[in-house]
């Protein structure tokens, strides 16, 4: 039998009671100290802080990205009223509006409006062309972001 007490460490104790902090920020059993949960929440706030003025701005760059109709590559084709590309002067089609849409005014449409200087046809065609929109096309990155939850 041990002596509970010796000259160098005094009394001892089980591993459940040790309270000595480890390099890591933990104590001996693995729980972390108090001064390592500072620490962490610290870090966390930082990281709250500068991410939102990041989540604002991509906002805003959302509703201000482009989405051209049709996109570069394919320039000098109409839309179809289902919003496949079809060759100038189909009948049925749309010429391509004279710009890009923005972000902001897909989003309106993408809720009931309409696109801006279209009629009831050609917003219908634009749109089906815009939901189409695949990785590569140009336009698809700025339609992903608009489909996704703020």
């Amino acid at each position: 039998m041990t002596d509970p007490i010796t000259p160098a460490t005094g009394p001892t104790t089980q591993a459940s009671e040790v309270s000595a902090s480890v390099d890591d920020g933990t104590t001996a059993v693995g729980v972390p100290t108090r001064r390592r949960l500072l620490q962490l929440g610290a870090i966390g706030a930082g990281a709250v802080v500068s991410i939102r003025p990041a989540l604002a701005q991509t906002a805003g760059s959302v509703l201000n990205c482009d989405i051209p109709v049709p996109d570069m590559g394919h320039a000098g084709n109409f839309i179809g009223l289902d919003g496949t590309l079809v060759p100038a002067g189909t009948k049925g089609s749309f010429a391509p509006p004279g710009r890009p849409f923005k972000g902001e005014e897909v989003r309106r449409a993408m809720s009931g409006s309409r696109l801006p200087g279209t009629s009831y046809e050609s917003n219908r065609a634009y749109m089906n062309y815009i939901r189409r929109l695949q990785r590569g096309q140009g336009g698809f990155t700025c339609f992903a972001s608009l489909q996704m939850p703020r």
